[in-house]
């Protein structure tokens, strides 16, 4: 299987090329940007192109979300010229206002925020014009390297000692990269020997929790860790933010869907963050300054 991954330095990009890395059975050619044109398709003739999601658009310039969706539409219509499914990760952010259970795919998003909106009207293209794409409705990403990676840069800052804030007040289910690639390699597989899945689904990782409560388990597994190897240093302190007036926000993604189509489970967040913070410290050398180097 040939897959078309774009936009190169994204976590998610990243992750996919671990993945592939390991198995016999997937071939990933990278592209730079979000920027693919129809000769260039034919020439490559991939089995699917997967579009990496643009994480956090609440928190971005209206600009970068006019662009990703741009991007993606104009992807669509490559695709769709040449019949070439299309694979699209989108933020659990579409969901602004969250909902009171956990959130199936049924369920459309209904966002004020006009970036939002653009990113609904885009998937719904997709869903009309497209019949063979898998739309993935993804929980907050982490990752130690590449665009987007929220882990990676949440320890840079505690180590450089910046004070971190975080809302305590909004609850969602962080789910690894790594975990997101695995799955979709994993899905791709399947469709490619014959499943014809398609369709929209949603990837999580378990155990919902607050921003406030996941930056605070970084912190103390962080500092646990250092201490370990026997280095004394001061970490950037934690600030509680409450955006919803007593009345938390959730962005719960159910994900039975996944699991019952391609046997895909959600991975445990906690286990990942601590692999992930193994292999970080593994790699730490601190200069003379106490910085890494």
């Amino acid at each position: 299987m040939k897959l078309l991954i774009l936009d190169a330095g994204h976590c998610l990009s990243l992750a996919l090329a671990r993945e592939a890395s390991r198995r016999t059975d997937t071939e990933l050619v990278i592209e730079a940007g979000l920027d693919v044109e129809v000769g260039r398709l034919a020439e490559l003739k991939p089995d699917a192109v997967l579009i990496p999601p643009l994480v956090q658009p609440m928190d971005v310039d209206p600009s970068v979300v006019t662009a990703h969706a741009e991007a993606v539409e104009h992807c669509l219509a490559c695709c769709q010229e040449l019949g070439i499914p299309l694979v699209w990760g989108v933020s659990d952010q579409l969901y602004e206002d969250g909902f009171d259970g956990p959130i199936d795919e049924h369920i459309l998003p209904e966002p004020r925020d006009e970036g939002l909106r653009q990113l609904m009207a885009v998937g719904q293209q997709i869903r009309d014009r497209q019949a063979r794409h898998l739309i993935a409705r993804l929980g907050p990403m982490f990752a130690l390297e590449g665009g987007g990676a929220w882990l990676g840069t949440m320890i840079e800052r505690l180590v450089s000692g910046e004070e971190l804030s975080a809302a305590q007040d909004v609850v969602f289910c962080p789910t690894s990269a790594d975990a997101v690639a695995m799955a979709l390699v994993g899905m791709l597989q399947q469709i490619h020997c014959g499943a014809e899945s398609w369709g929209v689904y949603h990837l999580a990782g378990t155990e919902p929790v607050s921003a406030f409560a996941f930056a605070s388990m970084v912190r103390t597994q962080l500092l646990t860790r250092l201490e370990g190897l026997g280095q004394s240093l001061v970490l950037g302190e934690l600030k509680a933010l409450d955006h919803h007036h007593g009345q938390p926000l959730r962005r719960i993604l159910n994900c039975r869907r996944v699991l019952r189509v391609f046997g895909v489970h959600q991975k445990p967040w906690r286990l990942e963050v601590g692999r992930m913070l193994d292999a970080w410290c593994q790699a730490y050398r601190p200069t003379e300054q106490g910085e890494t180097a």
